[in-house]
């Protein structure tokens, strides 16, 4: 069993993801192997009173970076777009970022 820390690794600050909230649609980094229903559960499960509509996924690839003479590449990472529905509650981390 996963615990709902381990699936929503952090919430995702940007210009674009603050621009969707308008939308009632919210940014969140999550763990590689999570599943699209473990992601909607796990957000219905840290912040009371919201219901999600759908979950949009995207695997975030490495990049090649380099400091001085030292060759590397970033980690992978899983993005994932909470849309809620029309009826639910916000999200309050991300009312005090507007």
């Amino acid at each position: 069993m996963k615990f709902v820390q381990d699936i929503i690794r952090r919430p995702l600050i940007t210009e674009r993801s603050m621009d969707l909230i308008s939308q009632k649609k919210y940014t969140f980094e999550v763990a590689k192997d999570a599943t699209k229903p473990e992601i909607a559960k796990a957000v219905e499960t840290m912040f009371e009173g919201v219901k999600v509509k759908a979950v949009n996924t995207i695997n975030m690839k490495s990049k090649a970076k380099r400091v001085r003479y030292v060759e590397g590449r970033t980690a992978e990472w899983k993005k994932a777009v909470v849309t809620l529905t029309e009826d639910s509650k916000t999200i309050e981390f991300f009312e005090g970022m507007n």
